[in-house]
């Protein structure tokens, strides 16, 4: 039998030959790259395809089998295994070197003990793209991740791709190429969104609800265990792909951060939206995750600083995960984030007015002079208000929304329309066709996206389907809350398209901070004596708490005054007035109240008796530390405490965080995360997310604080922070004192890396 699946006895089309009914023809599949060829183009547009561990007997062989008929691919597609007997319809081989013509990718479902020789035998017959369904690997715990470091160091030797392990592959829709075992959904639709899930699971069942929602699929992957290729990888080859509008991403971990950094701001300059929904938020789901597929699901919150600078949604249900994927592929950018809502339904309206705030949402009012064309269209007990409620007139005068929708468009603030009317999900329950009729005629007149709303979460049908086309509706998004987050998230995206941003410094990137482009010409060593490279930015120790002040206070930090008081005589002759602050000086106490190496509202005349007590206190506590004296600074009283400080994370690089509260910061956990370096207008916006950020604003007629001279104080600790170069671990200021105009460090800490 010839071996190639496009006969009739495997590859036609299958009696369900409605995908025809979808408008998309299979020969729209030219490469969309701009003539540019991804390097993994032959592995997610394969024209031949080896099943490797193909039998009759084998479930996986079935699955793919049947997923090769429903796209009706026409490449060429073979089998390999022990006897080399046919499978299928199509030829077998006893191995990838016996076939005797060029194969673009082999999909290897052997057990694990024989996966390393299938690679081997493909590697032998020029096959350079594999995709690895056997799992035993990294997701079964340390043995399993030792057997996948094999795997991918045989890969690496090889010179090949591979795809997974534990992976149940990908389906290349727009190109009708499954290498998967996630099956279709007939009638396949025009493709709009691409899905990539870690989770194979998942993934079919994600791109089961985008088609219950009518929203066609470009691409589908599991990417597994990732041992080589991550998703990272396949949203970079996605980025230029002209099918996919938009990128759904369901993520336990980012395996590869330079990659997807790169990618996702690939996809802001190509106005391509990435909407992901990242799991391992809490402690248990970061063990779920790693027990899953061998991965660390990382601190989330630092995550959120992420993508807010790359510019990726995040959603937190699956559903809000392709219904935004699917909205935004629908209208792009928004022109404004204001959305008008229209409805015969006054329920609905109501449920837009009480969702909208908890989504996030705008629904701006409506100005005067368009309620005022609004009173002239509609019945005098309508309400003319945002969200607009047409009442049952549409009814009895359906063409009273073709006369509503193009006002209620032009509107100042409106960046998209929503229009809620039933559209029919069986055979004869199109309840108001003239209305449906009206809406596409006046929605092609506006110059702004439309959407019609569904009130409740359905499953769209081929009766949906056809009333769409028949009418030239828009898209329609099934259920009022659904659609207010999703249409939140897309204004949100539209924003951040127009603003500039800092590029991440990521910590394989990161070995000098002159990576952030900073003039770090001011900073000094801190050690009489020492030296560094020729060339080389000289690193203070800051080996206490006051030189961390003194080096902060020299990038542009005010900090309090102090003097470091070495003895009683010092102390006796501080010449400070008013009541003082003496801390403990030790560079290795951090928490200094806890071991009583504090005294607050001292008067100068009792210092030299405050200095004895911490002593005398910090010994008991922790007679072995290292004491360098005591530091005496004017007590301040009132204000509000700020924490600002800079850590390094792992996988993503230094972070700043600011937070109210001063000590009690942990216990309120009112906090904002950004990525370094961090921009005025970032830190602006960080300020204003804080939940007390009204005790900023004059809050019961306490001073107000000049928010933008705040905010260059901590563009100032972020940047010295980087000026300490890769081996700082963190950088606290707590608290950083904020009275009206006043703003001082009060203290100030710096933890090295313990690894060089």
């Amino acid at each position: 039998m010839n071996a190639s699946i496009d006969q009739p006895s495997v590859g036609s089309s299958s009696p369900d030959s409605s995908r025809a009914d979808s408008g998309y023809a299979a020969s729209d599949r030219a490469d969309s790259s701009h003539g540019r060829e991804h390097r993994l183009t032959k592995l997610f547009r394969p024209r031949s395809i080896v099943l490797v561990g193909a039998t009759e007997k084998s479930a996986w062989t079935g699955f793919i089998m049947q997923n090769l008929r429903d796209f009706a691919f026409d490449g060429y597609v073979c089998a390999v295994n022990r006897n080399g007997v046919d499978v299928m319809g199509v030829k077998g081989h006893r191995s990838c070197r016996d076939i005797g013509r060029d194969i673009d990718v082999a999909f290897i479902f052997v057990p694990q003990s024989a996966v390393i020789e299938a690679l081997e035998d493909a590697a032998a017959a020029g096959i350079r793209n594999a995709a690895i369904l056997t799992s035993g690997y990294a997701e079964i715990g340390e043995q399993g991740a030792v057997l996948q470091q094999q795997l991918l160091d045989k890969a690496c030797e090889l010179g090949m791709n591979i795809w997974g392990p534990n992976s149940l592959g990908y389906n290349n829709v727009s190109a009708r190429t499954p290498v998967s075992s996630v099956p279709a959904v007939l009638p396949l639709l025009a493709p709009r969104i691409a899905i990539v899930s870690q989770s194979g699971a998942t993934a079919s069942e994600l791109n089961e609800f985008a088609h219950s929602q009518n929203i066609g699929t470009s691409f589908v992957a599991a990417t597994g265990n990732e041992a080589q290729l991550s998703l990272a990888d396949v949203i970079d080859y996605l980025v230029d792909d002209e099918d996919t509008r938009a990128i759904a991403v369901f993520a336990e971990s980012i395996r590869n951060p330079a990659v997807f950094a790169q990618a996702a701001r690939r996809c802001r300059e190509r106005r391509k939206p990435i909407v992901m929904l990242k799991i391992g938020r809490s402690e248990l789901a970061g063990e779920v995750a790693k027990a899953h597929t061998g991965s660390l699901a990382g601190n989330d919150k630092v995550f959120d600083a992420i993508c807010e600078r790359l510019g990726v949604i995040r959603v937190h249900s699956v559903e809000d995960l392709i219904v935004t994927a699917g909205l935004l592929a629908a209208t792009g950018p928004l022109p404004a984030s204001g959305l008008g809502f229209i409805s015969i339904s006054g329920g609905a309206c109501t449920l837009v007015a009480d969702g909208a705030e908890a989504a996030g949402a705008s629904v701006p009012a409506f100005p005067a002079e368009t309620t005022a064309v609004l009173k002239t269209l509609i019945a005098d007990f309508a309400s003319s208000m945002n969200p607009l409620d047409v009442t049952g007139a549409a009814v009895r005068d359906p063409s009273l929304l073709e006369r509503l929708i193009p006002v209620a468009a032009a509107a100042p603030g409106i960046g998209i329309v929503g229009v809620n009317i039933g559209v029919p999900t069986v055979e004869g329950a199109v309840a108001l066709p003239a209305g449906l009729a009206a809406i596409g005629r006046a929605v092609k007149t506006i110059d702004k996206p439309a959407v019609m709303v569904l009130t409740t979460v359905k499953t769209l049908t081929d009766v949906t389907r056809r009333m769409i086309a028949e009418h030239d509706l828009p898209h329609v998004v099934c259920g009022i809350d659904p659609m207010l987050r999703a249409v939140a998230k897309a204004a949100w995206w539209s924003q951040r398209l127009a603003a500039t941003s800092q590029p991440l410094l990521l910590p394989a990137a990161n070995d000098r901070a002159t990576a952030a482009g900073l003039d770090l010409s001011k900073t000094r060593s801190a050690t009489p004596g020492r030296s560094n490279e020729p060339g080389a930015t000289l690193v203070p120790r800051l080996s206490n708490e006051r030189a961390v002040l003194d080096f902060l206070a020299s990038h542009g930090v005010p900090v309090i005054p102090a003097k470091i008081i070495r003895s009683r005589a010092d102390a006796q002759s501080l010449g400070m007035t008013g009541p003082l602050a003496l801390k403990i000086l030790s560079p290795d106490i951090a928490h200094k109240t806890e071991v009583g190496g504090v005294r607050l509202n001292v008067v100068a005349a009792d210092a030299a008796t405050a200095y004895d007590e911490i002593l005398k206190a910090v010994k008991s506590h922790k007679p072995e530390v290292r004491i360098e004296g005591v530091i005496a600074s004017p007590m301040r009283q009132g204000g509000v405490e700020l924490l600002v400080g800079v850590r390094r994370d792992p996988t993503w690089g230094p972070t700043i965080t600011i937070g109210l509260g001063g000590v009690l910061v942990e216990l309120l956990a009112d906090v904002a995360i950004a990525a370094l370096p961090v921009e005025h207008r970032e830190v602006l916006d960080m300020l204003s997310r804080l939940r007390g950020r009204k005790l900023l604003q004059g809050f019961r007629n306490s001073a107000t604080t000049d928010l933008d001279r705040l905010a260059d104080v901590i563009v100032n600790i972020g940047n010295a922070a980087l000026a300490l170069g890769p081996k700082l671990d963190s950088l606290e200021v707590n608290p950083l004192l904020v009275r009206g105009n006043e703003i001082e460090a009060l203290d100030g800490l710096v933890i090295w890396r313990s690894v060089e």
